[in-house]
Order: structure tokens, then sequence, then C-alpha cells
């Protein structure tokens, strides 16, 4: 077993005065444990990552004393996820597999068949909550950059935004989608050139349980997105987000023969 790990957010990463304030420092004291001169490890979620051994504990801040810091270069590829906001804690559970599976931004959307309605002040603390869980997602499973977590925004605002990516999905059950994999051989063709070397965007749209309306599918198309179907079985929403970000992933992130 490892090191625990702790997060510090970038704007208080200081190697000369490196300190875990609340909650981590309630993690460290009142949940691991920890006392004086054991080693810890700690990460910003910009890449950087350092080995550290507990220095003073206080009440809600550890002062650590840094041994080694290492560098995480970015991924090769930013992964996004557009996600209709499922009702229940469905969005937890799609933001820690997310964040596991390495997307580099996540974006809650509203769509008009999401039941989950937030006012201005609601949207802000489920962001606030669901960055929690991508940190504490990355901090099991080891990883330095953490996705960003936007804030929730209808399809048409997203579009608006004139983002661009190199690929654009989205999960569609009508007629005219096909099969994930019918677009990714498309796209690698006839090329030696493994995907995830050329293709360095992507943004794949997953919609509400009863799916995206034919309107907002429309919308997608027109804004470039290809639609997908993930197969003859109907899949639930968060069960729909980690295939598509499985699979993805593996495209995206497989090494170079």
């Amino acid at each position: 077993m490892g090191m625990p790990r702790f997060y510090i957010p970038p704007e208080r990463w200081n190697l000369d005065s490196l300190a875990l304030d609340e909650p981590e420092a309630h993690h460290c004291q009142d949940v691991m444990r920890m006392k004086e001169g054991d080693r810890v490890a700690v990460f910003n979620g910009r890449g950087h990552e350092a080995t550290a051994e507990v220095a003073t504990l206080a009440k809600g801040r550890v002062t650590l004393k840094v041994l080694l810091e290492a560098k995480t270069p970015p991924p090769a590829a930013q992964l996004v996820l557009g996600q209709a906001i499922p009702k229940g804690k469905n969005m937890d559970v799609i933001t820690e597999k997310a964040t596991e599976l390495g997307a580099a931004g996540i974006i809650p959307l509203i769509s008009e068949r999401t039941i989950v309605r937030l006012s201005a002040d609601e949207a802000r603390d489920r962001r606030e909550k669901w960055e929690r869980v991508a940190i504490e997602a990355a901090k099991q499973c080891g990883r330095n950059w953490l996705p960003q977590v936007r804030q929730p925004l209808t399809l048409k605002a997203l579009f608006d935004a004139g983002e661009k990516f190199d690929l654009m999905l989205v999960a569609s059950l009508q007629p005219d989608a096909r099969h994930l994999k019918t677009v990714l051989r498309e796209m690698a063709g006839d090329r030696p050139v493994p995907f995830g070397q050329r293709v360095k965007s992507v943004l794949v749209l997953i919609g509400p349980e009863g799916d995206f309306t034919p309107a907002e599918v429309a919308l997608a198309k027109s804004a470039g997105c290809q639609p997908i179907t993930l197969g003859p079985i109907i899949l639930r929403t968060e069960t729909a987000a980690i295939y598509c970000l499985s699979v993805l992933s593996h495209e995206l992130f497989a090494p170079a023969n």
C-alpha cells in the first residue's frame, strides 16, 4: 500500500511552506491518524506531486517538510465529457469514474429532458461538490491532473462558447447514429499514426434518461458533432458515460507500438 495522498490547491502550492488546510488536515489527523514524522504524498491537480514528512499538527492545519518533488506532464490529449445532469447521486459516480478514466474536463449539461433544475446558488454548490468528488477520486487513483469541472450550462451555451475539438460526438438513439467503433475506424483510416497522436481533443456528449431531444441532437450536429450509437441495448446515462470514456481513453492514451 502506497503513502496516503492529499490535495493542496495550486494557488497554495509553495514548497517552502507546504501545508494541509481543511478538509485535508482533518482527513490526515482524524481519519488517517497520522503523526509527526509520517510520510505522505501531496499533489496540486496541475501535475505537481511531492513526497513530504508531517512536520507539525494543529487543529485544521498540518505543515509539511518536502523531501522530493516530481512533475507529471499534462495528458497528451484532452478528453471532455458533456454530461446531462442525472437525478440522485449519479453525477457523483460519473464524476468519479470520469476522473479515473482520464477526462480533462466535465461539463454538466442542463438539457430539455433533464429532471434536475438548479438555481444559480444550487449550481455553484453542486459544482463545488463535484470538484470535491474529483479530488477524492484523484487521490485514490494516483492521478496528478484534475479534470476541470465546469459550471452547469445548456447545450446552446456550450456551442455558443465556440470551443474547438478535433472530434465531437453525441450519443443518440436516432436512426442516423453510427457505432462508435465505425467513427473511430474512419478517423484512423489507413494511416499508421496512432489515433491518440492525431486526435488531441475529443468532446463526447451524453444525454439524460430518455436521450437528448431531436432538436438538441440537430443542434449538436450543426455544431459539428457526429451522432453515435452505443449498441442495441439502451444504457443508463451513467453506464453510457463510462462506456464512451473507456473506449475513447483506450484509443487516446494507448502507447504507440
